[in-house]
């Protein structure tokens, strides 16, 4: 997708460091962490990207790789649900596996200055006012819960609001709609975490799907995943890839088995959307989200669409 000159910054070297192990008591294991960041500028931004069911620090190199490049710190932890951590069936920590994403991505917040000094260069040169979470599929919810989003916890029967007033904005990618009948049974039996309300999800987002996302955990289709636009309050935007399934073409990593779709072309207008998207809810600046807008919205062949509200 072609976006104004100049909508884009230049990419820059860029730096990434991993694993930088946090101790986490009571979790089991010790959190590790990636962190990318370019090699040039100050007052950086931050993103905190929390990986699909399975995946690990190791993914989403797309997304995480052209953040960076273009001015963005990204810091991806590992969650007890990684295929590289290998958790039994039978681990007592399941059940509540959706608890242990929020509080990883709310530790690495905590110790901010642990990562910032893991990365020759870096110190100094956060802007830590200006923080975002992402997500994608699993991790879509857990940003979400950052965001304001409450989840019925199967095992307290309770929702909990478990927001951050350090995260700003986000962009959940791909991210599960509405539980309840709306579960397919297969999802309602093996994620019973999966009953997420989106009335208090107050902090601005970016909601990106795809229009063939037929997703195995509910009957709706591909609109199920747009709820967390539809039924969320606040100022919200949603980009709809076209032709895009549950990897969008590919942001999950280069060489990724659970890709169907892969697309490159159809990656790269959620590298540039996404980015401008931030940059406008973070207030560092409006000219890539308005030139973003107006490349979809003027395109003969667009490869998607943007609307807010």
């Amino acid at each position: 997708m072609p976006l104004a000159a100049g909508a884009v910054t230049p990419p820059s070297p860029v730096v990434s460091v991993k694993p930088v192990v946090l101790e986490a008591p009571g979790r089991g294991e010790d959190l590790q962490v990636r962190v990318s960041a370019p090699t040039t500028g100050s007052e950086l931004p931050i993103i905190v990207l929390s990986h699909g069911f399975g995946s690990s620090l190791n993914g989403y190199g797309p997304l995480a790789d052209f953040w960076a490049a273009h001015g963005f710190v990204v810091m991806q932890p590992t969650h007890l649900d990684s295929r590289t951590v290998a958790l039994p069936q039978e681990d007592p920590r399941i059940p509540r596996l959706w608890r242990f994403r929020v509080e990883d991505l709310k530790r690495m917040l905590d110790q901010l200055d642990v990562l910032e000094a893991a990365v020759p260069g870096l110190s100094g040169r956060l802007d830590r006012s200006r923080i975002a979470a992402a997500g994608h599929s699993f991790g879509g919810q857990t940003a979400g819960n950052l965001l304001g989003l409450r989840v019925l916890d199967p095992v307290s029967k309770k929702e909990e609001d478990l927001s951050d007033s350090r995260i700003k904005a986000g962009v959940p990618l791909a991210t599960a709609g509405k539980g309840g009948a709306d579960l397919t049974p297969f999802a309602a039996e093996h994620f019973p975490f999966m009953n997420p309300s989106f009335a208090n999800m107050t902090t601005p987002a970016l909601i990106v799907v795809g229009d063939k996302d037929d997703s195995p955990l509910s009957a709706r289709g591909p609109e199920w995943l747009a709820d967390p636009y539809f039924l969320s309050p606040g100022g919200k935007s949603l980009l709809t890839l076209f032709g895009a399934e549950h990897s969008l073409g590919g942001i999950a990593g280069y060489e990724v088995r659970e890709t169907t779709d892969e697309n490159p072309a159809r990656v790269a207008p959620i590298q540039r959307v996404t980015w401008a998207y931030l940059r406008h809810a973070l207030g560092i600046e409006d000219a890539g989200w308005t030139a973003a807008r107006k490349a979809l919205s003027e395109s003969d062949a667009p490869m998607g669409r943007i609307e807010s509200k």
